[in-house]
């Protein structure tokens, strides 16, 4: 009996040798790291083998987002998603949110990752950051996807359906921070519900946690105040970005109750080569509220 039971735990060992060895494996298919670029250090999550996709999320929310999305690209890409400046893990540096700013250090990180190519999603934010990329490098964006918003400057964008509630692009400065300090996940229920078709259908509880953890960060809040301070310069320039059409394939994805039309109209304005969806009963939580509807058209457009 010793000797069987001697190689019942060598087998044994093995197995939980094999155990400890393959989680880190599991869990590195999503790798975290960090990069300094263009003077700031961001967080990005990078997975997959391929051509580079970049997805940029948006606000009240981070890279986190892209975690159902990006296994069903990186089985043919390289995927690449950033926190933006000021936002999950990356520093809060006190500028630099203009979108055409943050746009380049996103090309910073593509050319330190070694990729001349790349195409770009975004939502929310995101897609500004994601046209100020391509605008400002057009030869080397592949494709564009805009996800849910508008460009400020282009067309007549105040009177889009995101700006029916004026006050928290002007909510920013010493007090709203006082207010907003240790209330973080109050500020955000309005974003969350209000802009979603349905709020029980909108962000899900454990991702709501999360968010407000990280924005609950130091600094975070002002950060991210910031890029609504800076719609006013961003307006400026992409109205001269508009002035000269891209011709790369741009999807752009709306959802019926919220942006509609007024984005796949901009996206028109700006580009020659476009494909426009609204996603039949969404909101603005494209990814949350539609994931069957986004996640496929996204892969099998990313994927031409």
């Amino acid at each position: 009996m010793r000797p069987i039971i001697r190689r019942l735990l060598r087998v044994t060992l093995y197995l939980v040798s094999l155990s400890i060895f393959a989680a880190p494996a599991l869990a590195g298919t999503i790798e975290s790291r960090f990069a300094e670029v263009n003077g700031v250090r961001l967080h990005y999550l990078i997975s997959g083998k391929g051509d580079p996709i970049v997805l940029l999320h948006g606000y009240a929310e981070s890279s986190h987002m892209w975690l159902p999305l990006i296994p069903k690209l990186a089985a043919n890409h390289t995927v690449i998603a950033p926190d933006l400046r000021g936002f999950g893990q990356s520093a809060t540096p006190p500028t630099g949110y203009t979108k055409a700013a943050m746009a380049q250090d996103i090309h910073a990180l593509t050319q330190k990752l070694g990729y001349k190519h790349v195409a770009i999603v975004g939502h929310d934010i995101g897609l500004m950051v994601a046209y100020a990329y391509a605008a400002q490098y057009p030869a080397e964006t592949d494709r564009i996807v805009l996800m849910d918003a508008f460009l400020p400057g282009v067309g007549d964008w105040t009177k889009v359906w995101l700006l029916r509630d004026l006050w928290h692009f002007h909510f920013y400065g010493p007090t709203p921070l006082a207010l907003v300090k240790g209330r973080e996940r109050i500020y955000f229920e309005h974003f969350w519900n209000d802009f979603a078709a349905d709020p029980k259908h909108s962000v899900p509880e454990k991702d709501r946690v999360f968010y407000a953890k990280e924005y609950a960060q130091p600094d975070h809040m002002r950060a991210g105040f910031e890029v609504f301070h800076a719609f006013e310069q961003d307006a400026k320039d992409f109205a001269g970005f508009a002035k000269t059409p891209l011709t790369m394939p741009m999807l752009v994805l709306s959802g019926e109750k919220a942006g509609g039309q007024f984005l796949i109209d901009q996206g028109k304005m700006v580009d020659t080569n476009v494909e426009g969806v609204i996603v039949a009963g969404s909101g603005h939580w494209l990814m949350e509220e539609a994931p069957d509807k986004v996640m496929p058209k996204l892969v099998e457009f990313l994927n031409k």
